[in-house]
């Protein structure tokens, strides 16, 4: 029955630890993020729960992937698709929800999350 719910569906990727934080931070981020650049805002990520993230980030069409041979270190890059894009915007939105009725932080309340870099 939960098979063809598109919510369980749905939440089954989502809620996998890291991966909306990822979105959060690739919104936060420039265009085009490498790798080193990702794990550094997650902090406290492991590389191998990271790269399994962002393979099945990528396999629900939410960031994609780049890899530039072109010079070296070989350049392998990603970011928001449309539908990340439009991700990022209900992870705000969560946020708002949490402001009104779970965590009483006035300071973030004010900041536009794109922009904040606390």
């Amino acid at each position: 029955m939960h098979e063809t719910c598109t919510v369980y569906r749905t939440m089954d990727y989502l809620s996998k630890k890291w991966a909306m934080i990822i979105l959060f931070e690739m919104r936060r981020g420039n265009d085009w993020m490498r790798f080193s650049e990702i794990h550094t805002r997650l902090g406290n990520v492991t590389p191998k729960v990271l790269t399994e993230r962002l393979k099945d980030l990528e396999n629900e069409g939410l960031i994609e992937h780049r890899v530039d041979t072109s010079e070296m270190p070989i350049r392998s890059e990603y970011r928001l698709t449309q539908a990340g894009f439009e991700m990022t915007e209900i992870i705000h939105q969560i946020k708002m929800w949490a402001l009104k009725w779970k965590i009483d932080n006035k300071p973030c309340e004010r900041l536009d999350c794109c922009k904040c870099k606390l």
